[in-house]
C-alpha cells in the first residue's frame, strides 16, 4: 500500500468526498515497544480497542505477545494472525461453546470470571470427552474496583464485590493450575492514584481469602491524550504499580500484567471528514455518531482537529459538528476548535481515532464507507515521542508509599 507524506497530501490527491481513514503503523509501533520494554510485567493488548488486522501484526512485531480477546470472533482473529501468541479469554461472562472452542481449537488456558456459575461453566466446558478436568487452566477472578479517577466507568457491569469475593477465589484456587486477580479501574484512568486504590483492594482479598495468588492483572485504562485531558506520563502509572504490587501478599513468582487497549492504538488512526454545509458554528460533516465519532455524540468526547485545506484565518472558534445521516442524534456538541473561516467544501482531520473510533463504524442510513490509506507524518498528539512538556503539577503522584 502506498504510503502518503501527511494528510494533506491525501486530500490533495483523493479529493475525497466519503471519509478516508489514516492510518499510522509506526505509531503503533512505538506505542507497542514503549508497553513491551518499560512495563514491569506482561502487556496483553486488549483487541476489542481495534481489531485491526494490520494492528495485531503491527503490535506483535513490536513486542507485544499476549492478547486479551472477549469474544471468541477476537479469540479466531487473532489465532489465525498469530499462530505462536498467547490469548487470554478476559470477558468474565462467556458461552460454554466459547470457552470449549477457546480451550480445545485455539489453545486459550486463560479465562476470566466473577461469579461460582462462571467458574462451574469453564470446569465443565474444559473436561475431556472422558470427562477429565483441565489440569493447565489460569482463572483471573475479577475483582470490582473504583472508576472515581476515570473519564469512563467501568464499575457496574462486571467484578465481583470484595465482600464476597473470598469464597470465589478460594473455590476457583481449587481448580486453577494458576490463579489470579484482575480489575479495571475504567477507561481513560487520569491518574496512576486509580491503581493504587484497586491494588489496595487485591491486598484486602488475598488476605481475606488466604490463597497463593500467581497473576495479578491491573487490566486497562491507561490513557492518552486528548484536548482537556493531559495525563501524567506513563512512567508514573508503571512505577507505582509495580512499587504497590511488589508489596502484596502473592506468591513470590507471581506475574504482573496489564491490559491497554486506548493507549497502545489511539495514535494509530485519523479520520478525514468533508464540510457539507455550515449554519453558524454547526458544521455538517460526513462521518459521526454511527460512524467513528460514536464517542464525540455519546460520552462527549472531544478529539482533536485542523483544518487542512482553505485558508486558514488567524482566529479561532467553537464548532459543534452533526454527521452524515437523518438521525437529530447524530451530533457532536464538542466544542472542536477551528479557524472561524472554514467552510462547505473543507476537509478536517480528526485525531487520536485509533481506539474504538475507527473500529465502531457502521452502515447506518447508508453512510460508513470510505477509503483506508497509510501515512507517515505524526499523530496529532503523542504520548511516546519524548517530546511532551510533563504536564504534572507535583511529584505527588509518585511519592505515594
Amino acid at each position: 500500500m502506498y504510503i502518503y507524506p501527511d494528510a494533506r497530501s491525501v486530500v490533495r490527491d483523493l479529493s475525497p468526498d466519503e471519509p478516508v481513514i489514516l492510518n499510522r503503523p509506526h505509531a503503533a509501533a512505538r506505542a507497542g515497544r514503549f508497553f513491551a520494554e518499560k512495563f514491569p510485567g506482561k502487556a496483553l493488548y486488549a483487541v476489542k480497542a481495534n481489531p485491526s488486522p494490520e494492528l495485531i501484526e503491527v503490535l506483535w512485531a513490536s513486542g507485544i505477545t499476549h492478547f486479551d480477546v472477549a469474544s471468541i470472533a477476537e479469540v479466531r482473529t487473532v489465532r489465525s494472525l498469530l499462530p505462536e501468541a498467547t490469548l487470554c479469554f478476559m470477558h468474565p461472562v462467556k458461552t460454554a461453546s466459547a470457552i470449549r472452542e477457546a480451550y480445545f481449537e485455539h489453545g486459550v488456558r486463560t479465562f476470566s470470571l466473577d461469579t461460582m456459575e462462571e467458574l462451574e461453566k469453564i470446569v465443565q466446558a474444559t473436561k475431556t470427552v472422558d470427562g477429565t478436568p483441565a489440569a493447565d487452566l489460569r482463572l483471573c477472578v475479577r475483582l470490582r474496583v473504583s472508576s472515581d479517577y476515570s473519564e469512563l466507568s467501568l464499575a457496574s457491569k462486571f467484578g465481583i464485590d470484595l465482600a464476597d469475593a473470598a469464597p470465589l477465589l478460594q473455590a476457583t484456587r481449587q481448580v486453577a493450575d494458576w490463579l489470579g486477580l484482575c480489575f479495571h479501574v475504567g477507561s481513560q484512568a487520569m491518574t496512576p492514584f486509580a491503581y493504587v486504590q484497586a491494588l489496595d483492594r487485591v491486598r484486602a482479598a488475598v488476605a481475606e481469602a488466604g490463597v497463593v495468588i500467581d497473576i495479578v492483572d491491573v487490566g486497562g485504562g491507561f490513557p492518552s491524550i486528548y484536548p482537556g485531558m493531559e495525563p501524567p506520563p506513563l512512567e508514573d502509572y508503571f512505577a507505582i504499580i509495580h512499587r504497590h504490587f511488589e508489596a502484596l501478599p502473592i506468591a513470590y513468582n507471581a506475574e504482573l500484567w496489564c491490559e491497554p487497549g486506548r493507549a497502545l492504538c489511539a495514535e494509530y488512526s485519523s479520520l478525514v471528514v468533508k464540510v457539507e454545509k455550515r449554519r453558524g458554528d454547526e458544521l455538517f460533516i460526513n462521518d459521526g455518531a454511527y460512524g467513528a465519532l460514536f464517542d464525540a455524540a455519546h460520552v462527549g468526547w472531544r478529539f482533536p482537529v485542523r483544518l487542512l485545506t482553505g485558508e486558514q484565518s488567524a482566529g479561532e472558534q467553537e464548532f459543534a459538528f452533526y454527521g452524515p445521516t437523518c438521525d437529530d442524534a447524530d451530533y457532536m456538541e464538542g466544542p472542536f476548535m477551528l479557524p472561524s473561516n472554514v467552510a462547505a467544501g473543507d476537509h478536517i482531520e480528526i485525531g487520536m481515532l485509533g481506539a474504538y473510533g475507527c473500529a465502531m463504524r457502521t452502515a447506518f442510513n447508508g453512510f460508513g464507507r470510505g477509503e483506508v490509506v497509510k501515512v507517515a507524518d505524526e499523530p496529532m498528539a503523542s504520548l511516546y515521542r519524548g517530546d511532551r512538556p510533563d504536564p504534572r503539577q507535583s511529584d505527588n503522584v509518585v511519592s505515594l508509599r
